[in-house]
């Protein structure tokens, strides 16, 4: 098969494309014919070695991938062959890529992609809506009635984060670049604050008078010390981006509040986590809530350039699917 791999740790330019072996399903595993995939920060944390990940080169890279049903493992139930199915929990763990045409996935781990989705628009949001809803429901308890602050409420994460929290009933007040403004407002935000300007602490102190129930930081800013201020009795941050930030924590009005922080990564959600933010994504995949502002589709053989124009921030409001056709 064709699959894009590395050798090593190393930059996007480290990546490679040409033939590797198939790979080969065993008992309780799911082997997918691609048809599609793209590339996510986590991609690029993995493949440069910055997160301590058990890897096997030639390693294969790559989380998401939309395919068919090829074979079935011994035991294995609820898949029939040809089935469009989807995974975003590949490349960690232990676990080969989905860069390729062929990806082995444990059958704990796959899901049926709802029908009419279509393939190159469903992988782009398979990511970023599982770690919205683990952020917020997980690990964030949302509740109808509470309050959400999302700082990066645009991108692709952020968006996701919108539209749960808004579809759950909760009062949100997205923070992001003005422009932005109506894609906020369309996802679900009641409040869309303007992240540009000394004042943005005191302006989300008026947009949430009562306090915020749950911060979450899409753009992995960090900023603790105003974070912490705004929040509510028993009040949660969840962090989820920025892997290199050091913010400075506020202890004393973090504890004597009963507020508190959390972090989490995708990258360690468990089997059963997994599946119940699938149910969330396929819901968001059948009723259209949820869409990429912009896709932008490459072939797999571009692999390097979607990870090179991740880390040099040229995708702001689009995605890549890296195509094997």
């Amino acid at each position: 098969m064709r699959a894009a791999y590395i050798n090593g740790f190393g930059p996007s330019r480290s990546i490679r494309f040409g033939e590797l072996p198939d790979p080969r399903p065993g008992a309780h595993d799911v082997l997918v014919d691609v048809d599609v995939t793209t590339a996510n920060h986590v991609d690029t944390f993995i493949r440069s070695g910055a997160v301590n990940e058990p890897v096997e080169f030639p390693f294969v890279v790559g989380r998401d991938l939309v395919g068919r049903v090829a074979a079935v493992g011994e035991g294995v139930t609820g898949f029939e062959v040809g089935q469009r199915v989807w995974c975003n929990s590949l490349g960690h763990g232990g676990r080969q890529g989905a860069a390729a045409e062929r990806a082995v996935v444990p059958a704990e781990r796959l899901y049926r992609l709802p029908d009419g989705a279509a393939p190159e628009t469903a992988v782009t949001l398979l990511h970023p809506a599982a770690t919205a809803y683990l952020g917020l429901v997980t690990h964030g308890g949302l509740r109808a009635g509470t309050t959400v602050v999302v700082v990066g409420a645009a991108g692709n994460v952020g968006a996701a984060i919108v539209t749960i929290a808004a579809g759950a009933g909760a009062r949100v007040v997205a923070v992001a670049h003005e422009r932005d403004t109506a894609y906020c407002r369309a996802l679900g935000a009641d409040v869309v604050v303007d992240r540009r300007g000394d004042d943005l602490s005191t302006r989300l102190s008026r947009a949430t008078p009562e306090g915020v129930d749950l911060y979450l930081d899409a753009a992995g800013v960090n900023d603790l010390a105003t974070a912490v201020g705004l929040l509510a009795w028993r009040g949660r941050i969840v962090l989820l981006a920025g892997l290199h930030t050091t913010p400075s924590l506020p202890i004393g009005p973090l504890y004597v509040q009963d507020r508190s922080i959390v972090g989490f990564a995708i990258t360690r959600a468990t089997d059963r986590e997994l599946a119940k933010a699938a149910r969330c994504v396929n819901g968001l995949l059948t009723d259209g809530r949820l869409r990429p502002r912009e896709v932008h589709t490459l072939p797999l053989s571009a692999t390097a350039e979607a990870h090179r124009m991740l880390e040099a921030g040229e995708l702001h409001g689009r995605r890549v699917a890296l195509t094997t056709a």
